[in-house]
């Protein structure tokens, strides 16, 4: 429901105890749908957190907080005052439904006893039991049905269990409650443990920071420091917020953050995370981003919003959902009285029968599979420095037929070094101060290293400077319109002649990138540059060969060096292309089957954005991040590989969780009908499914890929969890 424009609105993110499945998610959706006044609604099941605007002119807060108990859920605000509240997370026996159980289980347990003494003390246990493990599900079936969903799993159990005492199996109804509640109990468990790996995360980043300030250190809360700020950072001690180093070199551990599990050495100009760990020198760091958009907060913003992005299986499992729990009704209810109506059976066996049917057919289990799944995988993927928008990326990932891969900075280093100064009437040193002067500005790898080569030089200024992308960057140098770009577009101005053009072929016969200094419809020298492979990229590339999939290079560099580069890592290439060639190609290939996208600059964003799968490279620009479907915060090719990997063992891990919810079903269902099973079997084939299907998917927590050279073995398989 939309809040009327105008209305003076209030910002309220509850905690939800008890939310932890779909089905509560959905029935909390359906309360706040038809709330007067409230707006923009949104649930995380990860979190268990219900975020929405209120107008209390139509609705109160206390209105609003009595809608959510009557649908059986406790809400703790966390801003009450518009900052962020702390939770700390209750130990499951002091939680509502831990409660539950352990009362309902002693009751039980009493009432057992009771029968050894006297028979007819066991039955008002047992009855006793069931009734109050009952009410609240009775509570929370009659608060669905008023929000639009009569046939809840809560509507399931109670009716169940009620119809139990009716023919007298009061013993049955109570184990049927009391299993019910654990199963309750161990999905909120679940969920729990999800959520504990991202409250693991934002513990990463330090609480204080040591500012430094007119020559002097001032410790103050890590969340108070803002762009622009310097901030010292002693060894063994954590990052407090991204940023660059402006004096100082150290070995930084990355592996909390990024999964690199051996310390990187940086210096002076080099990016750190909030989080990793200074092992040895002191370091001065510029602050660049606020902690609220600090690298820890953007993964705990991904893994959290995962599944709001759900995978294509998991939407359809919930609509499927939606029409299965009204047929197994009709068919329980059918079961209970044609064969007494029809033939004269016994009324007493069938409606015991009905009442088992309406347990088997509870769908906790199967609704479970997917998202328990997907967020495992998620937050397993994040602490490998693998960053999934979701599970329809995560699903699609795992599928694609193709990967096209940027050159520069993606399957290369991104640090070229300038090797070769060829000048045409000029002298050298000429040549790369005025290539320099024109680069003066740009942040394109191939303009650093131009200007890195120029260091010490005095260099004239460059005006009007302005790009051509893929082609030539332009600038006025001293009254003239000098150009820095491709032999290519060297030969479109008219000035690249014969000696020239040999030149610059001999160059990139070697491997390396030529640009030239046109001036006019004139060459005044060719500067030769070479990036480096990545030391995995060739490893990488065989394994994505060996689970099925085609790598590509596509490259704006010439076709000699592109093809040079490509040899020697073993994949095909397209090479010459412009941004628009690239969007062209990628359209071509996705014809023939899914395709992924490998870049990290701003002339990768549309071609990452037409792809099946967006992947951005670490270090990549906020544009690449911002248009992937995912994100490697390792700068490694393998990286990659780990996200096909992870997809494909997700994908494997969420087909063994349906068939386990369904297979069960199908056992019970089958021996209900038989007669062979009863009510409290029919039970434990949900309640066990659940188990099963959650213990299952917390397995991807443990993930680790499968370093290079394993790649060949079945895909989907994971590697046992090690410790660092």
């Amino acid at each position: 429901m939309t809040a009327p424009s105008g209305a003076a609105l209030t910002q309220l993110d509850y905690f939800v105890e008890g939310m932890d499945c779909p089905t509560c998610v959905r029935k909390i959706e359906g309360a706040m749908e038809r709330t007067p006044g409230a707006a923009n609604a949104s649930t995380n099941l990860t979190k268990q957190s219900l975020t929405l605007t209120l107008d209390e002119t139509q609705t109160s807060r206390a209105a609003l907080e009595k809608t959510l108990r009557s649908l059986g859920h406790e809400p703790r605000l966390m801003n009450g005052d518009g900052s962020e509240g702390v939770l700390t997370p209750r130990p499951w026996y002091a939680t509502q439904q831990g409660r539950l159980v352990l009362t309902s289980g002693t009751l039980l347990t009493l009432a057992f006893l009771f029968g050894l003494i006297e028979p007819a003390l066991a039955t008002w246990g047992y009855v006793a039991a069931t009734l109050l493990g009952t009410w609240p599900l009775a509570k929370k079936a009659w608060a669905a049905g008023r929000a639009g969903d009569p046939f809840s799993i809560n509507t399931l159990v109670s009716l169940a269990a009620l119809g139990a005492l009716l023919i007298g199996e009061g013993a049955e109804a109570a184990v049927v409650v009391f299993f019910f509640a654990i199963g309750e109990l161990l999905e909120g468990i679940a969920v729990g443990r999800a959520r504990s790996g991202i409250q693991a995360l934002a513990a990463l980043a330090p609480k204080t920071a040591l500012v430094l300030k007119k020559g002097k250190v001032f410790e103050v809360p890590a969340d108070t420091l803002k762009v622009g700020q310097f901030v010292q950072v002693q060894p063994g001690g954590r990052v407090p917020a991204d940023g660059t180093i402006l004096e100082g070199q150290s070995s930084l551990d990355d592996s909390p953050v990024t999964g690199e599990s051996v310390p990187v050495f940086k210096t002076v100009g080099d990016a750190v995370y909030a989080g990793s760990i200074n092992t040895d020198g002191v370091l001065k760091v510029r602050v660049d981003t606020d902690a609220s958009d600090n690298t820890i907060a953007r993964i705990i913003h991904l893994v959290e919003q995962a599944e709001s992005n759900k995978a294509p299986v998991a939407r359809f499992i919930d609509r499927f959902s939606r029409v299965y729990t009204p047929i197994v009704v009709l068919i329980a209810g059918l079961t209970a009285v044609l064969p007494p109506l029809v033939v004269g059976a016994s009324w007493t066996e069938w409606l015991y029968k009905g009442i088992s049917l309406l347990l088997i057919g509870c769908p906790c289990a199967l609704v479970l599979s997917v998202p328990a799944a997907i967020t495992s995988a998620v937050s397993a993927g994040a602490r490998r420095g693998l960053l999934i928008k979701g599970g329809a990326a995560l699903e699609a990932i795992g599928s694609v037929k193709t990967i096209a891969f940027d050159k520069t900075g993606t399957l290369t280093q991104g640090r070229p070094q300038v090797t070769d100064i060829v000048p045409f009437g000029v002298n050298v040193g000429e040549v790369l101060r005025q290539a320099a002067a024109v680069e003066q500005g740009s942040s394109h790898p191939l303009a650093k290293a131009i200007l890195g080569h120029a260091q010490g030089l005095e260099l004239p200024a460059g005006e009007d400077a302005r790009a051509l992308p893929g082609q030539a960057v332009l600038a006025t140098v001293n009254g003239r319109t000098l150009a820095v770009g491709s032999p290519r577009y060297a030969q479109e101005q008219g000035a690249l002649t014969p000696e020239v053009k040999a030149q610059a072929q001999l160059l990139e016969g070697q491997g390396k990138t030529v640009v030239a200094l046109i001036d006019g419809a004139r060459v005044l020298g060719l500067l030769a540059l070479r990036d480096e492979p990545r030391a995995d990229a060739r490893e990488a590339v065989a394994a994505l060969k060996a689970l099925g999939i085609r790598p590509l290079m596509l490259t704006g560099d010439n076709a000699r060096t592109g093809q040079a580069i490509g040899k020697s890592l073993g994949l095909d290439v397209q090479a010459e292309l412009l941004p628009a060639d690239k969007l062209r190609v990628i359209e071509e290939l996705k014809a023939q089957g899914s395709v992924a996208m490998v870049g990290d600059g701003i002339n990768d964003a549309p071609a990452m954005a037409a792809s099946d799968v967006g992947i951005a490279m670490g270090g990549g620009t906020d544009v690449a991040l911002e248009t992937a479907d995912a994100a490697l915060l390792r700068a490694e090719v393998g990286g990659v590989v780990e996200l096909v990997q992870l997809s494909r063992a997700t994908l494997t891990n969420i087909k063994q969780n349906v068939i386990f919810a369904v297979g069960l079903k199908a056992v019970f269902l089958v021996t209900t009908l038989l007669g062979i099973t009863g009510l409290w079997p029919a039970i434990l084939s949900d309640t066990g499914a659940t188990a099963l299907v959650t213990a299952n998917a917390l397995r991807l927590l443990h993930f680790r890929g499968k370093r290079m050279g394993e790649v060949a073995s079945p895909p989907g398989r994971l590697r046992p969890a090690v410790r660092r």
